[in-house]
């Protein structure tokens, strides 16, 4: 464990270093991924304009609710560059074979030698969010409700990893340079508000087939004492380690499928 977190602080400074050469690049990336956010919180502020409760959520719990997603969502986004352009760079363009010389994770390689720093942002907006909001609500944090934000906010990023990850893995059997991500992506957006406004088949599919409910909903209504469509975040640990378990049989499998480009 020692020797991996050395090696993702090296791969992060490293890359970091590249990045912030380029700094127009840098800094327009990060004001589009800030307006992006905004222009979110903006749509709910507007959505309360209209309605006073959201399925009985006010504004204040709409928001932690909101800033909580943003948490695991920034992580995700952290990580995302590789994930979503494994199938292109690593098995078309014929990087895999590279990675599999050196004597560290194949899977621990590809997740760590690219980042997006700019999504730093959301993790910060998201915890300001939650600040603010409870400052609202007059919510008083214990330091155990701190720690349990803490632990499900990582449960959240490794959840949205894994799974996205284990998307990933079918370019082992199917080449293709945009993959199966897009529509899948769509659905974190459903999260980040209160599942219940959704249909009870939206429900099981955020939460047993697709378990983005996991990364933000259900944590939020815990640390919010709410305890409608029953309180399941406890399980989110749970849901994390399943996620991670099955991304590592993908990987294995689609290991022993790949062949390598020759080039």
């Amino acid at each position: 464990m020692r020797r991996h977190l050395q090696l993702l602080a090296a791969y992060f400074a490293n890359y970091a270093k590249a990045r912030v050469e380029y700094r127009g690049d840098f800094f327009i990336g990060l004001a589009t991924s800030i307006l992006a956010t905004l222009f979110a919180f903006g749509f709910l502020l507007v959505l309360f304009t209209q309605i006073t409760q959201l399925r009985g959520w006010s504004l204040e719990q709409a928001l932690f609710l909101y800033g909580f997603g943003l948490i695991p969502f920034g992580i995700f986004n952290v990580f995302s560059p590789n994930i979503y352009e494994f199938g292109n760079n690593y098995i078309i363009e014929g990087k895999f074979d590279r990675v599999l010389l050196r004597p560290v994770s194949s899977l621990y390689q590809v997740l760590c030698e690219a980042f997006r720093i700019e999504s730093l942002h959301e993790v910060a907006t998201g915890a300001l969010a939650i600040w603010w909001a409870s400052r609202r609500m007059g919510f008083v944090w214990t330091a155990a409700d701190v720690v349990l934000l803490v632990l499900y906010g990582l449960c959240g990023g490794v959840i949205y990893i894994s799974f996205f990850m284990m998307l990933s893995c079918v370019s082992f059997w199917f080449e293709d340079r945009i993959g199966i991500h897009p529509p899948v992506w769509n659905l974190i957006a459903f999260g980040r508000y209160p599942l219940s406004i959704y249909s009870q088949w939206i429900q099981f599919l955020l939460s047993w087939l697709i378990p983005f409910a996991f990364a933000s909903f259900y944590p939020s209504a815990h640390l919010l004492g709410r305890r409608e469509l029953h309180d399941l975040a406890p399980l989110a640990p749970l849901v994390a380690a399943a996620c991670v378990g099955l991304l590592l049989l993908a990987w294995n499998r689609g290991l022993r499928q790949y062949s390598s480009t020759g080039s």
